[in-house]
């Protein structure tokens, strides 16, 4: 299930108005109109944006009356980041043995 979800997480924040939807988020919750006012696109281009990151988990909605309101989901995105800091430490064991390597090549000073 993990894996799915992180599959779907980073499908969400793979496009560019999604990760600006987010970072609106990031403020509270907004109704949907206020959310994404001052986008290029349709209504329909964004609901369909808003469903994508509400599949993925990363956006709740709730109505009240006429009104739909949006907000953020940190969940998904906390496992991401455990995730990636997994890569992360990996990638810093590389560095420090590269470093090795090179102050070895350089020799003493």
């Amino acid at each position: 299930m993990v894996g799915y979800r992180l599959d779907a997480t980073f499908r969400a924040l793979a496009d560019p108005t999604r990760r600006a939807l987010l970072a609106r988020l990031a403020g509270g919750e907004k109704r949907v109109t206020e959310l994404t006012r001052g986008f290029a696109m349709s209504e329909t281009a964004a609901a369909k944006h808003l469903a994508l990151l509400e599949a993925a988990g990363l956006v709740r909605r709730r109505r009240d009356g006429r009104h739909s309101f949006c907000t953020l989901a940190v969940d998904p995105l906390t496992e991401a980041a455990l995730w990636l800091r997994r890569w992360q430490r990996f990638e810093s064991k590389r560095a420090a043995g590269l470093r090795r390597l090179l102050d070895a090549a350089e020799g003493p000073e």
